[in-house]
């Protein structure tokens, strides 16, 4: 569950100021050759296709069109690079579970996001989003035991949450951080969010900007 008294009122407004300051994208990787220098921090985003990666990060930085948001599933089949402020990337990791595309075309870009993540050494965390009125599904299980395997930290980030009923959101956190407590590479809180309606999204940025070390200086 959401402690929001884990972060003080100082960390909030660094980290509301930090993600108020310029953010631009940088790249698309479709190959592994073709990743940037691993000079900043960063930390990635998965999570199933339509699940509201783009919605997230636009929300995290307020701004409508950094991330491009498509009513087609499995639009981003690269690995999408965005600067704050010269700080750290946000990274936007290719979404799995999308049915539409030939299987080769999956694998591909779905491997593609499995190497960025086995080999890439500023990779502080990886926050993988599920869809909070679904919880985590079998196809998650898949991206579960990949970053597992990859033992990179990654925490769950609970999405959509304003379509939820009073009082379904916490059973869905609790449920959530039960499945995940003896996987080995989940970092142990879970968090609930509304893109639209802003929940959560200061208490992201927080955890975000402690795990990376970033600064507002």
């Amino acid at each position: 569950m959401i402690d929001e008294t884990d972060f003080t009122p100082e960390e909030i407004e660094a980290a509301r100021i930090l993600f108020a300051r310029p953010a631009t994208f940088i790249m698309g990787a479709a190959k592994i050759e073709q990743l940037p220098e691993p000079d900043l921090p960063e930390i990635a985003f998965a999570g199933r296709s339509n699940v509201g990666k783009s919605s997230l990060i636009n929300g995290l930085v307020g701004m409508h069109k950094l991330a491009r948001a498509s009513n087609e599933p499995g639009r981003t089949r690269e690995v999408n690079f965005f600067d704050l402020d010269g700080r750290m990337r946000l990274v936007d990791l290719p979404g799995y579970g999308w049915a539409k595309a030939s299987k080769t075309t999956v694998r591909k870009f779905q491997d593609l996001g499995r190497d960025y993540l086995r080999g890439r050494v500023t990779l502080k965390r990886v926050y993988l989003l599920i869809d909070s009125r679904h919880g985590l599904k079998s196809v998650d299980k898949e991206a579960l035991d990949a970053l597992d395997l990859a033992a990179v930290s990654y925490q769950i980030v609970l999405t959509k949450a304003d379509k939820l009923k009073k009082g379904e959101g916490e059973a869905v956190q609790e449920a959530t951080l039960k499945a995940i407590s003896k996987r080995p590479a989940a970092f142990p809180v879970v968090l609930l969010t509304s893109s639209e309606k802003g929940l959560g999204l200061p208490e992201l940025r927080a955890e975000i900007m402690r795990t990376t070390g970033a600064t507002i200086d």
